[in-house]
């Protein structure tokens, strides 16, 4: 959603509704557009992607932007809705009515600005669709290894059609630019698939995040409460991180033995925080994470802190094509509005592991 589903009139549903209920027909138009511009895609060679990726709120929106404003750098953006699995012929066709669309706020109400050009994190469809025992009714299974090839051939063309639509400047190297939450649940499917790629993933003070993702989650409630077609889109695009749709990532099994099943305390937003990042953190650090895309850790309390030093480490990092350019958008950093926490009813135990945790990723951390 470019801002709240209220924006959407009779027929932008109706036609949402109908790209949704037709994903394999999209999936045979995808291999249409593959005979049609046949000529076009050959000349991209296979994308070499880089992956932010963190619980939300973690600043992935924020980095997704910073590494948007490069030249090199190839997204989804919000104009490949809602045909998302066919989007060289989507593009063709709603290309003769599209028009110009000014910034608004999204949905989540946290002042970030988006319109039609923005980019977002649209190829959950695609897991979506070729993987549907993952999306279980009160979880997501996290991934292994990724040995459908009939999805592993469908993401490559797919990734080179967004290349192919978004036209990079001459003179650099296209990348694909993915920023997709659920991608944290992918590190080594995803590592292993694209190992020339890597991971930039972004945490904070779990107990600020924690505070940030409950608030989150009762805001979508109240959302999904009142809006029923917001409900349908957010699960349509594969957005379960908050509210009716929720359905907490499984990190090795960590639902099981968790001591808050209570989605609505700030007790089982620590948990899963702990459990999201202790995997992070022991994949990053696997024997065996050479033969994998790395997994770079970014503490977004010290780049905040530290803009030009965490820009400069940043833009080296990612190889960025204008180091110079990169390192100028320091000033649209702000801190993370701050949240007043009452402490007194957390169990301590379980905000004790947190923050254990939380000082080894920053040892771990590249910035």
């Amino acid at each position: 959603m470019t801002a709240s589903t209220g924006d959407y009139s009779f027929a932008d549903r109706a036609v949402h509704r109908i790209a949704f209920a037709t994903l394999p027909a999209q999936v045979a138009l995808a291999d249409l557009e593959d005979k049609l511009y046949a000529d076009r895609l050959e000349g991209i060679d296979e994308p070499v992607p880089l992956f932010i990726t963190a619980l939300p709120r973690a600043g992935t929106t924020l980095l997704l932007e910073l590494c948007d404003a490069l030249p090199e750098y190839c997204s989804h953006t919000y104009r490949d809705m809602p045909f998302v699995l066919c989007p060289m012929l989507w593009q063709r066709f709603s290309g003769r009515f599209q028009q110009a669309d000014a910034a608004r706020e999204r949905a989540h109400g946290d002042g970030m600005m988006v319109s039609a050009d923005s980019v977002e994190a649209f190829e959950e469809i695609i897991w979506k669709f070729f993987w549907k025992p993952h999306y279980q009714q009160d979880r997501i299974v996290p991934w292994g290894a990724l040995e459908q090839e009939d999805f592993r051939d469908f993401l490559s063309r797919h990734l080179r059609k967004i290349i192919a639509l978004r036209e990079p400047a001459a003179g650099v190297t296209p990348r694909y630019l993915s920023k997709n939450n659920a991608n944290v649940a992918r590190l080594r499917g995803l590592g292993e698939l694209y190992p020339q790629s890597m991971f930039l993933v972004p945490f904070r003070d779990p107990l600020q995040h924690a505070a940030s993702l409950l608030r989150q989650h009762l805001r979508f409630l109240e959302v999904h409460d009142e809006d029923k077609f917001a409900r349908f889109y957010m699960a349509a695009i594969g957005h379960h991180d908050f509210g009716a749709n929720f359905r907490p990532l499984d990190f090795d099994g960590w639902l099981a033995g968790r001591k808050s099943a209570d989605a609505t305390t700030l007790d089982f937003w620590l948990e899963y925080w702990t459990a999201c990042y202790g995997h992070v953190l022991a994949w990053a650090q696997a024997a065996d994470s050479e033969t994998r895309a790395p997994i770079h850790l970014v503490s977004y309390d010290r780049l905040v802190a530290e803009p030009a030093a965490g820009f400069k480490a940043l833009a080296g990092l990612i190889g960025a094509s204008d180091s110079e350019g990169f390192c100028a958008q320091a000033e649209r950093l702000s801190p993370a509005r701050p949240h007043e926490v009452d402490t007194s009813g957390i169990d301590p135990e379980i905000l004790g592991r947190a923050r254990e945790l939380y000082g080894r990723l920053g040892e771990a951390a590249v910035v």
